[in-house]
Order: C-alpha cells, then sequence, then structure tokens
C-alpha cells in the first residue's frame, strides 16, 4: 500500500489536482487513453528485455503429466517431456539463456503466474476464451482431440452425451474437466491423468475426458491396462504458452521461436522422441 506524505502546493497545483477528480466527457478522454498506449508497449518490451537481462525464465509445469511433462526414472529421474523439451528449445531461440522449471498441481498452476512464482506456463494449457481474457497465449504448438476414456468393459459411454449423470475423474480447471461438468457429468476430483486411470479401473469413476496422445503414450507404457477410448470429439483441442496479460513483444519472439523448430525439424525431432510421429503434421 502506499502513503503519501502531506505537502505544502502551490495554489496553481492545488486547482490542479482538485480538477483531476472531475467527471470529463468521454471526448476528452481520449487523449489520455492514446498518451497511455506507447507507456503499455514499453512495459512489455521491457519484459522479454528483463528476462533477457536476467538470462533465466521460470516455466511452470506438472511433472507428473506424461509423456508432457515428467519424470523419467530411466533417466536419473530427470524432468523431460514433449512440453518440456519444446519450452527449452523455444526459449533458447527467444534469446533466454536458461529455463528453470517450477513445479507443481494442474489446479494451482496457471495462478503461479499471477503469485509471480513464474513467468509462463508450459503444460498442455488449453486455448479458452475465459483464459485469453486473463492471459495473453502464443499460438498452438500441439493440436489434439480430445478423448473419453472409460474401462474396457464399459458399454454405456458410446459418445460425449453419455456422459450425462457419470461419474467423471478429471482435474477440476482443465478445459477437459470442465468440458465433463458441461455433458452433465459429476465430477471426481483428480490430482494427474494417472490417477484417474486408478479412479476408473477401481470402479470410483466410470470415464475421464483427456487428450488422446495421453491414452496413446499410457497404453505404450501399459499395454495390458484394461482402459479403451471409448468416444472421440470431433474438434482438435488447442494448447499453447500461457504468459501474463499485455506481452506482445514476448508473444511475438514465442512465436516466431515455435515457427522455427518446425520449420527446421526440432519439433518433429521431438514429437517423435514422445509420441512416435510427428504431431504438427
Amino acid at each position: 500500500m502506499k502513503f503519501f506524505a502531506q505537502l505544502a502546493l502551490p495554489l496553481s497545483l492545488l486547482a490542479a489536482l482538485t480538477a483531476c477528480g472531475e467527471k470529463k466527457p468521454e471526448t476528452a478522454a481520449k487523449p489520455a487513453d492514446q498518451a497511455a498506449a506507447p507507456a503499455a508497449a514499453s512495459s512489455t518490451a521491457n519484459l522479454l528485455d528483463a528476462l533477457k537481462a536476467k538470462k533465466v525464465i521460470r516455466i511452470g509445469t506438472e511433472g507428473t503429466y506424461a509423456p508432457f511433462t515428467f519424470h523419467d526414472q530411466k533417466n536419473g529421474n530427470a524432468l523431460t517431456g514433449f512440453d518440456v523439451e519444446i519450452a527449452k528449445e523455444v526459449f533458447k531461440r527467444v534469446g533466454i539463456e536458461k529455463v528453470e522449471f517450477v513445479e507443481g498441481p494442474w489446479d494451482s498452476l496457471i495462478a503461479g503466474v499471477d503469485a509471480d512464482r513464474y513467468d509462463a506456463v508450459v503444460n498442455e494449457v488449453g486455448i479458452n476464451p475465459e483464459r485469453q481474457a486473463k492471459y495473453d497465449f502464443s499460438k498452438p504448438y500441439i493440436d489434439s482431440p480430445m478423448v473419453a476414456i472409460t474401462k474396457d468393459d464399459n458399454t454405456s459411454i458410446k459418445s460425449l452425451e453419455d456422459l450425462k449423470g457419470k461419474k467423471a475423474a478429471q482435474t477440476l480447471t482443465s478445459n477437459f474437466g470442465k468440458t465433463a461438468a458441461k455433458m452433465g457429468a459429476e465430477i471426481v476430483s483428480a490430482d494427474g491423468f494417472a490417477q484417474t486411470v486408478d479412479l476408473l479401473l477401481s470402479g470410483r469413476a466410470d470415464v475421464t475426458l483427456n487428450d488422446r496422445l495421453s491414452f496413446l503414450d499410457f497404453k505404450k507404457q501399459k499395454p495390458d491396462a484394461k482402459i479403451k477410448i471409448a468416444a472421440t470429439d470431433k474438434e482438435t483441442a488447442s494448447s499453447g504458452i500461457l504468459v501474463k496479460k499485455g506481452s506482445p513483444e514476448l508473444l511475438a519472439a514465442i512465436n516466431k521461436a515455435i515457427d522455427e523448430i518446425k520449420a527446421d525439424g526440432t519439433y518433429g525431432k521431438i514429437s517423435t522422441q514422445f509420441f512416435g510421429i510427428d504431431v504438427s503434421k
């Protein structure tokens, strides 16, 4: 909270300050609005410059959402994944020397940007109007259809419309969780994809909505798991890199870097490493 000391001011200045509190007609406000625009642009430009000067950007991620962000036990439990490796490449090309990952649960992940725990989130964050109203997103770096996943022997769910009245295991603030709620499902809270599968297999949930690539990776790791894709959404879900609102200079640099890694084959190599295919095609 800011405190202002009482100062002895000239009468002319006091009069000017008093006038500032008077209501102005709308036409009088336009020059002030226009004058504020360059200041805002300068502030966002300074954000990019500040990150370059610090030589480090803090990235919020789960670390528990394979194959996007997880700890590889075969490699010293190092943090890796599609999103992690994409983030490293993107911000290296933005001109920031070090990428520092800060891990946390999904339901508090985006709020970490507001709390200044990190500068961006790279964790399959779905782009939607609600989030775009509060944050800025890069162009999509991955698109994949949403699927409804059930136990192998479940015959009651054949489309998304069948979710009504069913128990859906979801992280509460994800796009998937919100979609399940809109379809009339009862939400069973889960901390991540692995737990949603546990809830399905134990019978505490009937279904979970998630990314098709997550399902395919899980089945690759655990081919005997008795789960299946019961339904696939017609539309694909797009994920982007989330940053603070009003960051056009930073966003432009991020978008340019995304284009570069796709053009030079880096994106395809990372994608093939985690999915077996180049998901940009």
